[in-house]
């Protein structure tokens, strides 16, 4: 669903919340923000119906959000979402990462969930006008960030199988130090068998969580196997890789070369493009195309695959020291490409490398 509202005319409104914990609170949090378990004082909320477009935008104290047992996202899933994260730079200044890819990303997810589109201004206002209220969640500590969570759903009230005519868009935030408990420690992969991610026409390439409610249980069989994350195969065919439950996954060849799975029912990875341009930048070749298990497997054991890395905005780049199968394990050691990367992509986030790309957006200008 297209919006044709003109952007300047969203007019935020603030209500600030009277609970906001006091600085010593927040600072005891900050000092080990964890992954996802602490929420900051504020929360965007814009409002869209099929008759008055996009509308009412305001931010409003963090809280419960009010819905009706009708509402067409408990029913039918009509939802979907982005990642990206505010970053610290050494002058006090607030940056994010590309959020006009993230929100071209939004709306490509919203078209194949029948979503209205949030026009790419108004998705990276409602970022700066979060920062302007709970800036001060944005932590100082080496590799730690705000994470920033817009979403929306279907809230129509009614029971009926078609696109909801009334949905919000919200945005929280939540300060995040590493993804993995073992920080930059290589992880391990448990290789699925019986489950797939996605299907062809299905919404592999959405940001939807139902993508990921189907991931859970082979999540499940992953931590079963004592693996930190889990890899799927096609559905076809069950050879292709595919993606990780939450991260893209790149190969890294003896000749320097990087090859990352291609396939219709991929989401498009911000971080790993980012990451794969950066490679290219320094001269390596990078193929996008679709990747067996057998040829990960074969290079692998042959000496030609030295590397693997999972990547992620969470994770940012996670080396993968195993592969694990039913019937046969994966192993690598090092990953000096992967974590030299990892260093230039972090470099550029948080301002101490040059943003030669222009990657970077202030968020508290």
């Amino acid at each position: 669903m297209k919006n044709l509202l003109a952007p300047s005319t969203l007019e935020f409104t603030h209500h600030r919340n009277p609970a906001a914990l006091a600085e010593m609170e927040r600072a005891e949090i900050l000092s080990d923000p964890g992954f996802g378990k602490h929420f900051t004082d504020h929360m965007v909320d814009i409002c869209w119906s099929a008759r008055g477009s996009w509308h009412r935008p305001r931010v409003q104290p963090f809280g419960p959000i009010e819905l009706s047992p009708a509402a067409a996202v408990l029913h039918y899933a009509q939802e979907i979402f982005e990642g990206l994260k505010a970053y610290r730079h050494e002058d006090g200044s607030i940056w994010t990462f590309r959020p006009e890819a993230n929100a071209a990303r939004m709306q490509r997810s919203a078209r194949r969930l029948a979503l209205p589109e949030l026009p790419t201004e108004y998705f990276i206002e409602s970022l700066k006008q979060l920062i302007a209220v709970d800036g001060d969640w944005v932590p100082t500590a080496p590799d730690t960030s705000l994470y920033l969570r817009p979403f929306m759903f279907a809230k129509e009230a009614f029971l009926g199988v078609r696109p909801a005519e009334k949905v919000n868009y919200y945005v929280i935030a939540s300060p995040a130090g590493a993804y993995f408990k073992g920080g930059l420690s290589p992880v391990s992969i448990w290789l699925s068998a019986n489950y797939s991610r996605a299907g062809r026409g299905g919404t592999g390439a959405a940001k939807t969580g139902g993508n990921y409610a189907a991931s859970l249980v082979a999540q499940a069989e992953a931590y079963d196997h004592g693996c930190d994350q889990v890899l799927f195969l096609d559905s076809e065919e069950n050879k292709y890789l595919e993606e990780l439950g939450g991260m893209n996954i790149v190969l890294v060849k003896k000749d320097g070369t990087l090859v990352t799975p291609a396939s219709a029912s991929i989401l498009e990875g911000i971080t790993r493009d980012s990451i794969l341009q950066l490679a290219e930048d320094r001269g390596h070749r990078v193929e996008r195309r679709q990747v067996t298990i057998d040829e990960w497997r074969e290079g692998a054991a042959s000496g030609d695959i030295v590397e693997a890395f999972a990547c992620g905005t969470a994770a940012v780049l996670a080396p993968i020291g195993t592969l694990k199968a039913d019937d046969f394990e994966i192993t690598h050691e090092g990953g000096e490409l992967a974590l030299s990367l990892r260093e230039e992509l972090t470099g550029i986030q948080y301002g101490r490398i040059d943003d030669r790309h222009g990657w970077m957006t202030r968020l508290d200008a």
